[in-house]
């Protein structure tokens, strides 16, 4: 429970236009090595969520979902619609958090 809810806060302080991964989500929120917590909390988010669980993305800069599939591109536009630049489908660095 008090892993949950300094992964709830982290998540909720990323701003807008930037991204962070799932490890550094966990890091942000002082788990150490939490990355697969992070997923396991993304994916139990109800789907009316207003936390920005889009602005967390994979290690590589990239979305976690299989390319092309409604997942990926709902995440896709989420962040364009914030300002978030993708080139390659990868997420332009100085927008990336860790």
């Amino acid at each position: 429970m008090k892993n949950k809810t300094a992964l709830l806060i982290a998540l909720h302080a990323i701003p807008e236009q930037r991204v962070i991964s799932y490890g550094g989500l966990a890091k942000l929120a002082g788990i150490p090595n939490g990355a697969r917590q992070v997923g396991a909390l993304l994916k139990s988010l109800p789907n009316n969520t207003t936390l920005p669980w889009h602005r967390v993305i994979n290690s590589q800069r990239k979305i976690s979902f299989t390319e092309g599939s409604d997942q990926f591109k709902i995440q896709k536009r989420l962040l364009q619609d914030e300002g978030v630049i993708f080139i390659n489908n990868k997420i332009c660095k100085t927008q990336f958090m860790g």
